[in-house]
């Protein structure tokens, strides 16, 4: 079966661990079933609660530790944009100058 690369929410991490805190009659494949999400994922998320004093740490374009630290990475992004269409600028310079050249040298200037 494919894998769904689903990103799910911090909140909803979260209260999937609640849920299972909450439910001590089911079983965490059983919770999960319930969740819509593997076994292995919510166990994954209880172990990351459990060892992060209650907290689940994430990952993504949205989760950063501060507001300097999106707007350096906001910077980088455009920073490595700009580096790349001037890579793509220099490209067809180098190109028509190995064409004049060689026009040069077969004696057609």
């Amino acid at each position: 079966m494919p894998r769904k690369n689903k990103q799910h929410t911090k909140q909803f991490k979260l209260d999937a661990v609640n849920y299972r805190k909450e439910h001590p009659d089911l079983t965490q494949v059983e919770c999960a079933k319930n969740l819509g999400i593997g076994t292995s994922t919510l166990a994954r998320w209880e172990t990351q609660f459990k060892d992060n004093d209650g907290d689940i740490p994430t990952r993504g374009s949205g989760n950063y530790s501060s507001d300097e630290a999106k707007e350096i990475a906001r910077l980088k992004r455009e920073l490595r944009d700009a580096q790349d269409a001037l890579d793509v600028l220099k490209k067809p310079s180098a190109f028509w100058e190995t064409t004049n050249r060689s026009h040069i040298y077969r004696g057609y200037c």
